[in-house]
C-alpha cells in the first residue's frame, strides 16, 4: 500500500534522528525539556502546524500527517515529540475547533511558530478518571472571569505559555456546569508546584497547578458552561495523539529486537534461530502492526471534520497503550541483561510506555467507554 505521507515521514525521521536523538537520554537522564530555541526550529520546519488552517500559520493536512511525525518522533526522542504532539493534537485543538475567530487569531500563530505552548489542565486532586467531579471554578463577574482551585498531573506544567483550564462557569452540577477558558502562565495569583520525579516523561515536566483569585477576561472563556462534551470530543484528537507515541513506543522496540536477534549469537548460532525468540518477536509483530491498524482506522475517521470517531479512538488508545508496556517487556526480556542497561535505550521505552498508558484516560477507562460506545449507553459508576 502507497505511503501518503512518505515524504514528510522522511524528514521528520531524518530530523528527528540527526537533530533530536543525539539530546534524547541527557534530557531523560537530566529531568529536562527542549529548549525554547529547538522548540522554535520544530515550528520552522512547519512539525507544529500541520493539523492548523493555514491562515493561522499551519499547513492545514489532515490529522494523519501529524501523527505520522508525532511517531517518527516519538520513536527516538520523546521530549521533541510531546511538543508536536501538543501543538497538533492537543489543547491548541480546542481552540481550532471551538475559539471563536478572535481566539483563533490570537492564539493559534504563536503556537504553530513555536513561539508559544499551550497546555491542558483537566484533572484535581479527587477528579482524576471522574472528571466531572472537578471542583476548580471560574465565576464571571463584569467582564472577568475569577479562577479558584487546583489541577494535578498536569503535562508541561509549569513550563506551558498558556493553559486551557476545564473548571465550573456556573453552578449547574456535573458536566453541566463545565466549560473552559484559557489562562496565562503569568496571570497574578497563578502558581505551580514541585516538577513531578515520575518513572518516565522525564523530559517532559509535569507539575500542580495553583489558582488564587486568578482574573482572567471574559474574551478567554473558550467553551460556555454547558459545554464538556464538546470538549471531551475534542479531546478525543489528543487520545490520537497519545495512540501514536505508545505505537512509535512499540515500533521501536521492535526494530531494535529485530536487529538484535540477528546480531546476537548464543550456543553458536543467531538468537533469531531459536524457536522460543521467533514466537516472543512474531507476538511484538502481531501487537504492533494491530494497533497500528486500528489508529489508522481511527484517523481516518477524523475525515472530513477533523474530529474522530470515539469508538474507534477508544479501540485504538487501549490496543496501542497494553501492546507498549507489552512489546517493551518482551524487548527487554530478549536483549536479557543488555535488555537492562541504559545504554540500549528499551527501559526507557517501557519506562515511557507506562506513562502514555495513565494519561488522557487509562486502559480501563477506555474499556468502559468502548462499551459504552458500542450498546449506545452511559454507566454511572458511582451507584
Amino acid at each position: 500500500m502507497a505511503d501518503d505521507h512518505a515524504e514528510i515521514r522522511e524528514l521528520a525521521a531524518r530530523v528527528a534522528r540527526d537533530v533530536y536523538g543525539p539530546i534524547a537520554e541527557t534530557l531523560d537522564v537530566n529531568r529536562t525539556p527542549i529548549t525554547r530555541e529547538q522548540r522554535m526550529r520544530l515550528g520552522e520546519l512547519g512539525f507544529l502546524g500541520i493539523a492548523h488552517p493555514e491562515e493561522y500559520g499551519g499547513s492545514g493536512q489532515p490529522l494523519s500527517q501529524a501523527l505520522t511525525v508525532v511517531e517518527e518522533f516519538g520513536k527516538v526522542c520523546r521530549p521533541a515529540a510531546f511538543q508536536i504532539f501538543e501543538a497538533n493534537t492537543g489543547p491548541a485543538q480546542v481552540i481550532n475547533h471551538l475559539g471563536t475567530d478572535e481566539q483563533k487569531q490570537r492564539w493559534l500563530p504563536a503556537i504553530v511558530s513555536g513561539e508559544k505552548t499551550m497546555a491542558v489542565g483537566i484533572s484535581e486532586p479527587d477528579a482524576g478518571s471522574a472528571a466531572t467531579d472537578m471542583r476548580t471554578t471560574g465565576k464571571l463577574t463584569n467582564g472577568t472571569v475569577v479562577v479558584n482551585g487546583n489541577k494535578r498531573w498536569i503535562s508541561n506544567g509549569g513550563e506551558a505559555d498558556q493553559y486551557v483550564v476545564y473548571c465550573r462557569l456556573s453552578d449547574a452540577p456535573g458536566a453541566k456546569g463545565i466549560g473552559a477558558v484559557v489562562v496565562d502562565k503569568d496571570t497574578p495569583g497563578f502558581s505551580f508546584g514541585a516538577s513531578e520525579r515520575l518513572m518516565g516523561f522525564r523530559g517532559i515536566p509535569s507539575a500542580d497547578l495553583y489558582f488564587d483569585n486568578v482574573e482572567v477576561p471574559e474574551e478567554n472563556i473558550v467553551v460556555p458552561a454547558g459545554g464538556f462534551n464538546k470538549l471531551f470530543g475534542v479531546f478525543s484528537i489528543e487520545r490520537m495523539g497519545n495512540t501514536t507515541m505508545s505505537l512509535a513506543i512499540g515500533q521501536a522496540a521492535l526494530d531494535k529486537t529485530l536487529k538484535y536477534v540477528e546480531e546476537r549469537e548464543q550456543f553458536g548460532k543467531q538468537l533469531i534461530e531459536f524457536q522460543s525468540i521467533q514466537v516472543m518477536v512474531a507476538d511484538m509483530i502481531l501487537q504492533v502492526e494491530a494497533a497500528r491498524l486500528l489508529r489508522d482506522a481511527a484517523a481516518a475517521s477524523a475525515e472530513p471534520t477533523g474530529i474522530p470517531d470515539p469508538l474507534k479512538v477508544s479501540l485504538a488508545k487501549c490496543t496501542a497503550n497494553e501492546m507498549a508496556k507489552r512489546v517493551t517487556d518482551l524487548a527487554m526480556q530478549i536483549h536479557g541483561g543488555n535488555g537492562y542497561t541504559e545504554e540500549y535505550g528499551l527501559e526507557r521505552l517501557h519506562r515511557d510506555a507506562h506513562g502514555w498508558a495513565i494519561a488522557g484516560g487509562t486502559p480501563t477507562m477506555q474499556r468502559t467507554r468502548i462499551v459504552s460506545e458500542v450498546l449506545g449507553r452511559k454507566f454511572d459508576q458511582r451507584r
